[in-house]
């Protein structure tokens, strides 16, 4: 392909991304109600009397809509996404990059979604705790804006964690690092990840942080045995 047929097919893989974030996004905003209570799900479960948000300015309401509306639209059409740069970038792989290729994707995904589920279930637990540190004289009402962001952001960063031994089995196969190398540095490996664990979790209660930490440094010592069986 020349350089105007590689940017007519950019474009056209843009346009397509674009209208199914659009329309996926107006199918967001449309169910709105629907979302909410699921993002809720977590407050409730802790504090399960007063779950209720507080909203101390009219436009929060429109905001908050606005948001789950936009995130919403990324991330429910990120497989077509997904696919759409996939097909882009297929045609100039060769058969063996092909091969490696499909598995990491798809190991990706599967990956980073585990570690959106796990960010779901352990964020009641977080919620709990932080408001246990506060005492009993306080009575919580947050503002769904901040919690949302603080929950859009716990479910990132446990999905990008969560990617350790994609990227860790990925090193091993192109050489910069073996698995022999990996085992002799594991006691070092469980200081960075309980480390960065305690560094990377937006709420900094010490539960979130157990629950990223030990699956971290369970995925190390698999991807040294999956490095190991790829390397035979």
């Amino acid at each position: 392909m020349t350089l105007v047929e590689h940017l007519k097919e950019i474009r056209y893989r843009f346009f397509v991304c674009a209208v199914v974030i659009a329309l996926v996004g107006v199918a967001a905003w449309i169910f709105y109600p629907h979302i909410l209570h699921f993002l809720q799900g977590p407050y409730c479960r802790a504090a399960p009397r007063h779950c209720t948000f507080l909203v101390t300015n009219p436009l929060d309401g429109l905001t908050l809509r606005f948001k789950i509306a936009i995130y919403g639209g990324l991330f429910f059409s990120s497989p077509v996404v997904f696919y759409q740069a996939w097909r882009f970038i297929t045609p100039g792989m060769k058969a063996k990059e092909r091969k490696y290729t499909i598995p990491f994707v798809s190991a990706a995904v599967v990956f980073f979604g585990a570690g959106v589920v796990v960010a779901y279930f352990i964020f009641g637990q977080a919620i709990q705790w932080l408001q246990s540190i506060g005492g009993n004289a306080l009575v919580s009402h947050y503002n769904p804006n901040q919690y949302l962001s603080l929950f859009l952001l716990t479910m990132l960063i446990f999905g990008i964690t969560f990617l350790f031994p994609v990227i860790l089995v990925a090193l091993e196969l192109v050489g910069i690092v073996t698995p022999i190398q990996l085992l002799h540095g594991w006691r070092y490996a469980i200081i960075f990840i309980t480390i960065a664990s305690a560094v990377f979790t937006p709420s900094g209660d010490p539960i979130s942080m157990l629950v990223l930490a030990v699956p971290l440094v369970t995925f190390y010592f698999m991807a040294i045995g999956v490095g190991k069986l790829l390397k035979k």
